[in-house]
């Protein structure tokens, strides 16, 4: 597949494509804050904020984000607790946990300064090929691919490759096509452009081929293929979890939450105590309980179920019964168990579904 990809790189006329391109992206250019500059530190940020993110929800993230912690050594001092809540609602937390520890290394390592080199950068928790590539051309001017799914999609059709963007060997044949491509003295309006064109024009469903400013250097569009590329094999099912969960309080109004584990999905996000219900036993409620008593040495009443919530995650699905009740005995605090009231739950970092938990409670509505 690869030899198809390099004949077909063959009968591009590569200056007129970059051109063409890069012209279009001075013009076209959307304005978001991290264009503003080039700094390298910024770009990280609003890289690792836009994977599986769209546009609209990172800026205003971003603009907090760089308003609370303007430089990297600010964010490496930073307490964990509160670079979380500052992500909250934003998913995937992994990210921010990586980017924390990796300009941590930056601060101690490299004195504060972005390394500008591909060995050095890739070495950085959390910096894969795509954010490594994104900042070395887009922040230092360097000729490094920045492929992602934007990118793979618009490169599919230009140059009609029909390996499966879904296998990790394929990111390869793309890497070396844009090395072939790339501008070398714009690489970072070049991928910047190419990302750019994937979001707005050359979108996965009715792309705008009309409006495309590279569209006669188009394969895909010279030979009617546009709808079928890029070839992408579906995710496995999403796999379904049955959860019970409830919104405690005790006699003197005190919210019960727990801190998630360090590794894992959500880690160290706090959350209301909730388990994973076998529908195959009878009796929701007690197996609720139990799991209470047992987790926190907590006696508890429910007094009702507020609703449901559905909350959809890559790779599985939860379907949340939501109860409220009542903490009956004393409870006895740990640094993963705390009891709050309204105003200092504000401080702690919850996951998008517990956060609407206590709205239903608060609101007396279900989604």
């Amino acid at each position: 597949m690869e030899k198809v990809m390099l004949r077909n790189l063959e009968q591009l006329d590569i200056e007129q494509f970059q051109r063409n391109l890069i012209t279009w992206f001075e013009v076209e250019q959307r304005d978001l804050p991290w264009r503003k500059d080039k700094n390298p530190y910024k770009v990280w940020v609003s890289e690792t904020m836009l994977q599986q993110t769209r546009v609209d929800t990172v800026i205003p993230y971003f603009n907090r984000f760089i308003d609370q912690y303007p430089t990297i050594r600010d964010l490496s001092e930073a307490d964990e607790e509160k670079v979380l809540k500052l992500w909250e609602g934003l998913g995937y937390y992994s990210r921010v946990r990586n980017l924390h520890a990796a300009v941590k290394e930056v601060n101690e390592k490299y004195g504060g300064k972005v390394p500008n080199s591909l060995d050095e950068i890739s070495s950085l928790k959390g910096v894969g090929p795509y954010t490594a590539g994104a900042i070395l051309s887009i922040a230092y001017g360097l000729p490094e691919p920045a492929v992602d799914g934007n990118v793979m999609r618009v490169i599919s059709r230009i140059l009609s490759i029909w390996d499966d963007i879904a296998k990790p060997a394929t990111r390869k044949i793309f890497e070396k096509a844009i090395r072939e491509m790339i501008s070398q003295e714009n690489p970072s309006f070049f991928n910047q452009a190419l990302m750019e064109l994937g979001a707005i024009v050359c979108t996965p469903t009715s792309p705008s081929c009309l409006l495309c400013p590279v569209r006669e250097h188009c394969m895909a569009f010279h030979e009617g293929t546009t709808q079928d590329l890029p070839v992408k094999t579906k995710n496995k099912k999403q796999k379904n979890v049955h959860l019970a969960a409830v919104v405690l309080v005790n006699q003197e109004g005190q919210y019960l939450i727990h801190k998630r584990a360090e590794n894992g999905l959500l880690a160290n996000l706090w959350e209301f105590p909730n388990t994973e219900i076998n529908l195959k036993q009878v009796g929701e409620k007690n197996q609720l309980c139990r799991y209470i008593k047992n987790e926190y040495g907590a006696d508890i009443e429910l007094t009702e179920m507020v609703g449901q919530i559905e909350h959809v995650f890559s790779h599985l699905k939860w379907f949340i019964h939501v109860y409220k009740g009542i903490i009956q005995n004393q409870v006895l605090e740990k640094p993963d168990l705390r009891l709050v009231n309204r105003t200092e739950m504000e401080q702690f970092a919850f996951p998008v579904s517990h956060q609407k938990m206590i709205k239903m409670i608060e609101q007396g509505t279900s989604s």
